[in-house]
């Protein structure tokens, strides 16, 4: 009899309900902030985000208790995508960006996991994500200050987004127990009831939707200048899929990497992904928060993640939630991605120290130099349908110095 089957036999339904929900609340805030930030249809990420963890579950036979959401590595490309290309052809690239996982899986399945780390050192995927990070934080400033609203002043702005920033800060750095898990949902909800109190809210988009309807679902298409400019942008998550992987085998004590493998994980994830972007939802990753979660409430059952997947793609129907989301003023948003692209391009920078390489080596400063001046300097290369620019140039760049620069002696 498998785990899944005893610990169903095991619980209650009311609190395998319930323990789903509270899965789904942990992650509510980070699942809507991405289509919010990006211009995508927040019902339709509820809606992807339910129907991606369901397919991942299928194709690990529910073996790994984890939640597949919105990922934040791609906000900034989206949101740069959307600008060159539109929304349409942006998912085409998403599409594009979920297969590389697919294919990444089957050459992992073959080849095992040897060949991505000398592909992908930190070296490389460490400054690659800081770029994810910083190559459009003019966009959050922007967005905090207002520039973007119509109806709010530079000092309302600003009043609304750094108390946003601040509720969000204080959440994560001394929040204890669930509190410390939802620090963005805090901080979006803390700074819309100010908005709310000085009457920055427009219920107009409210009022003439109704309860139940269809998500906006869109139709991809293919453009190959969105497909080039995405697929690179697969490759930090991808690493960083195999460390979540890691982290939630640390709290279940199980290794995920064997069982069901590592193959299987990136398949799902890469479907998920693919199937997301073929409706008009963000791709999606497997949550950190809801790994914390997992490990403060010791809820190892997978069952538990489909409940709060079938729960989303419920809520995804409807129409006034979704409506509802899209009324948060956009300085609000702004203050808590200040916050966000930083702790992206952080999180870049610590895979760098993490290595112990020194940077000032010459080949090692070479490579993160270059892909960090390609990538927010706005370098690029070629025009029309075959332009590369942004996170997809400065990862092929580090991909080829990396591979075309000799190693020094002490790193062979």
């Amino acid at each position: 009899m498998s785990d899944t089957t005893t610990a169903v036999q095991n619980d209650s339904w009311p609190k395998m309900i319930l323990t789903g929900a509270q899965m789904l609340f942990v992650a509510f805030g980070a699942l809507v902030l991405v289509p919010l930030l990006t211009g995508l249809d927040p019902s339709v990420a509820l809606f992807t985000a339910g129907a991606g963890t369901l397919v991942f579950h299928a194709v690990t036979r529910q073996s790994v208790p984890v939640f597949l959401a919105s990922s934040f590595a791609f906000i900034a490309p989206i949101q740069g995508s959307i600008a060159s290309f539109g929304v349409s052809a942006t998912l085409g690239g998403l599409m594009a960006a979920g297969l590389v996982y697919v294919v990444i899986s089957q050459v992992v399945r073959f080849k095992g996991t040897a060949w991505l780390h000398r592909l992908l050192p930190p070296v490389v995927v460490g400054p690659v994500i800081m770029v994810i990070g910083l190559a459009l934080a003019p966009v959050a400033v922007s967005m905090a200050t207002g520039e973007n609203s119509d109806n709010i002043d530079y000092g309302s702005a600003i009043f609304l987004s750094m108390t946003s920033l601040l509720i969000t800060l204080v959440l994560a750095v001394f929040g204890r127990g669930l509190l410390r898990l939802v620090p963005i949902m805090g901080g979006i909800i803390s700074g819309y009831v100010l908005a709310l109190i000085m009457g920055l809210v427009d219920f107009s988009p409210v009022t003439s939707s109704s309860w139940l309807s269809l998500p906006g679902f869109t139709a991809p298409s293919f453009h190959w200048a969105a497909i080039l400019f995405m697929i690179p942008v697969a490759i930090a998550p991808a690493v960083e899929h195999i460390g979540d992987m890691v982290a939630i085998g640390s709290v279940t004590r199980k290794n995920y990497l064997e069982k069901p493998g590592l193959h299987r994980t990136l398949l799902g994830d890469g479907l998920a992904t693919t199937l997301a972007a073929l409706f008009g939802g963000p791709p999606n990753t497997t949550y950190s928060e809801v790994t914390g979660a997992v490990t403060l409430t010791r809820a190892f059952n997978p069952m538990y993640m489909i409940i709060a997947a079938i729960i989303a793609i419920l809520l995804a129907f409807i129409g006034k939630l979704g409506a509802l989301l899209q009324t948060i003023p956009g300085p609000v948003m702004g203050g808590i991605m200040t916050l966000l692209f930083g702790s992206i391009a952080v999180v870049g920078m610590n895979t760098l120290v993490r290595a112990g390489q020194s940077l000032t080596a010459p080949r090692n400063l070479v490579v993160v130099s270059l892909i960090l001046v390609f990538g927010i300097g706005g370098m690029q290369f070629g025009g029309g349908q075959f332009t590369l620019q942004g996170v997809s140039l400065a990862a092929i760049v580090g991909i080829v110095l990396n591979l075309a620069l000799p190693r020094a002696q002490e790193d062979e």
